[in-house]
């Protein structure tokens, strides 16, 4: 018998190796050859690199009453996405951008209702006004999934605000790759014609096949496989995808510990490679290798990235105390009904 661990801590759920089954096709767009990929060197034109991620919080449920007489579940939830910039080079200083927390009152479609304004006791707390959505549905997820699918939105505005365009045609060589954006975890929305790529640090689809799956123990650090075109089964999503190694696996670490899969948006029926996605392939070893982060400290380490985990404390701070605002909440639609509480 021989046991290895998953190299991350038990309270993340799900580990970073799951390796369900994958059901879909892959084709070979960029080689036949299947074999590691040596690491490149950045080029110098790239001078931007953006790290973009989300972060989202429902802060209460509720049930809702319009003064019409309609009624139905909903919540206060708020959202807030940001990127880092940093010089892929190394000559500049990192600096965080668009950190800004939105608000949300999502309720059950039909209602009509105002925005809610939170007042503090002291002024110097700040307002929270939480603007009226309606959700899709009536259940008691409705609300969670809303203000999902709204911080989803904003990922995508500001991932593809930052990044170069990956032309579209082949003849198209007008763009250079001069501003990358790295979106943490998987692309989940429609493709805007940036150079995003997305770095899912859990492996939990295996979409390689048994003949293949055994060149991602072998990559050595900076390596990466060929790219591939994804398509799942239902034939709505597909992307170009391929695995980076940012450090060896320990040996008493799954052989595959260390392993991102990177992916970029892709066309349903790919007539060629464009030479940007090729470009950000063959850079992003090199690129994850001195972004990703230290075991001693960050368990997610190396795949959650240096700058991502700065933006994660960025955002929270930024949605302000959970407990506080719950406490204020209360408050507030005490204060709505005339009666005191103590805050």
């Amino acid at each position: 018998m021989r046991i290895r661990l998953d190299p991350w801590p038990v309270d993340i759920e799900g580990g970073q190796l799951a390796l369900t089954p994958f059901e879909g096709d892959l084709i070979d767009i960029e080689t036949t050859r299947w074999a590691a990929m040596p690491q490149r060197a950045i080029p110098e034109r790239l001078r931007t690199v953006y790290v973009v991620d989300g972060k989202r919080r429902m802060e209460s449920r509720v049930f809702v009453e319009d003064d019409h007489g309609a009624a139905g579940m909903g919540g206060f939830g708020a959202f807030v996405v940001g990127a880092v910039e940093l010089c892929p080079h190394g000559t500049r200083q990192a600096q965080l951008r668009d950190v800004r927390a939105s608000r949300i009152l999502a309720h059950a479609p039909g209602l009509r209702l105002d925005p809610a304004t939170l007042s503090p006791r002291d002024p110097h707390t700040g307002m929270l006004t939480y603007h009226p959505t309606p959700t899709l549905g009536e259940d008691q997820l409705a609300a969670l999934s809303t203000l999902q699918g709204l911080m989803l939105d904003a990922e995508q505005q500001l991932s593809h605000g930052y990044a170069s365009a990956v032309p579209q045609d082949e003849q198209d060589d007008r763009e250079w790759l001069t501003a990358l954006t790295i979106q943490d975890g998987t692309l989940r929305s429609k493709n805007l014609g940036g150079a995003v790529v997305g770095c899912v640090k859990t492996i939990q689809t295996m979409y390689l096949p048994p003949d293949r799956a055994h060149l991602l123990t072998d990559l050595k650090p900076g390596e990466r496989t060929p790219i591939l075109h994804m398509r799942y089964a239902n034939g709505r999503v597909t992307r170009f995808i391929w695995y980076v190694r940012l450090c060896e696996a320990t040996f008493y670490q799954h052989p595959m510990s260390g392993v991102m899969r990177l992916e970029m948006y892709a066309p349903d029926e790919p007539d060629f490679l464009p030479p940007i996605v090729r470009q950000v392939a063959n850079l992003s070893g090199t690129l994850l290798m001195r972004l990703g982060s230290a075991a001693h400290k960050d368990p997610r380490a190396p795949q959650n990235l240096i700058p991502t985990a700065a933006l994660e404390h960025a955002m929270t701070r930024s949605m302000g105390s959970a407990e506080l605002v719950t406490r204020r909440i209360r408050a507030h639609i005490a204060q709505t009904y005339g009666r005191e509480v103590v805050a």
